[in-house]
């Protein structure tokens, strides 16, 4: 079984073509992108829209809720993201049902641990058997994990796999030196705190310092930060 994660385009108002004027009718155009591969993606076509348009984009990656409450602002003229979220969008009428259009497609892959026997997921009912037989499942925060929860939706598995569900961020490797690696928790950080406040660097630790109450030793984390 071939897992797909589509992503689709939406107008928040108006039409595709009204955005996307020439030169004489230049602008500013705001778009709202999920993550995924969209950052890398766009990161690239934008500067060649702009050159060829001469409109400016002004493109941000914010977390999925900031996506919905972007556009009850009235902050994005377009939304780029996976086909899951459009649809949801729809439902609760931020944007018409009829306005999307099929940008891309992602392809989902499936990894075991080195060594271990790679799983039949030719169909979903042995892609069910899988997870259900997995000591543990781990997926992202990002698109695919959201991806991945409706799949296990559609399985009807959702609930026996949550209990041995592990969560990550996804640490996306950024094209542009000394930048944020963790590219959907710094997203996240910058839709919602002043720039000053979004920390300069980003570091995954296997557990927090506590001590033997259970409470949070702040001075081991400066340390930490300090010898890195």
């Amino acid at each position: 079984m071939k897992l797909w994660s589509k992503f689709i385009a939406v107008t928040a108002a108006g039409c595709l073509s009204a955005l996307i004027a020439g030169a004489a009718a230049a602008g500013e155009i705001t778009v709202v992108a999920g993550g995924g591969p969209l950052p890398d993606v766009l990161g690239t076509l934008m500067p060649m829209f702009e050159k060829a348009t001469g409109n400016k984009v002004k493109l941000s990656h914010p977390a999925g809720p900031q996506i919905a409450a972007d556009l009850k602002s009235g902050a994005a003229d377009l939304v780029i993201t996976n086909t899951e979220v459009v649809d949801q969008l729809a439902t609760s009428g931020e944007v018409a049902a009829n306005g999307k259009t099929l940008l891309m497609i992602s392809k989902v892959a499936v990894g075991v641990k080195a060594g271990a026997k790679r799983p039949d997921i030719s169909t979903p009912e042995k892609l069910k058997a899988a997870l259900l037989a997995a000591k543990t499942v781990g997926y992202s925060q990002g698109q695919s994990g959201q991806h991945f929860q409706t799949v296990m939706q559609r399985l009807g598995i959702t609930d026996q796999i949550k209990p041995k569900a592990v969560v990550v961020w996804r640490e996306r490797a950024s094209a542009e030196p000394g930048a944020d690696r963790f590219g959907e928790l710094d997203a996240f950080a910058r839709a919602r705190l002043a720039a000053f406040k979004v920390p300069r660097r980003w570091e995954a630790l296997p557990a927090l310092p506590r001590n033997d109450r259970g409470k949070l030793v702040r001075r081991t984390l400066r340390e930490i930060g300090s010898t890195r």
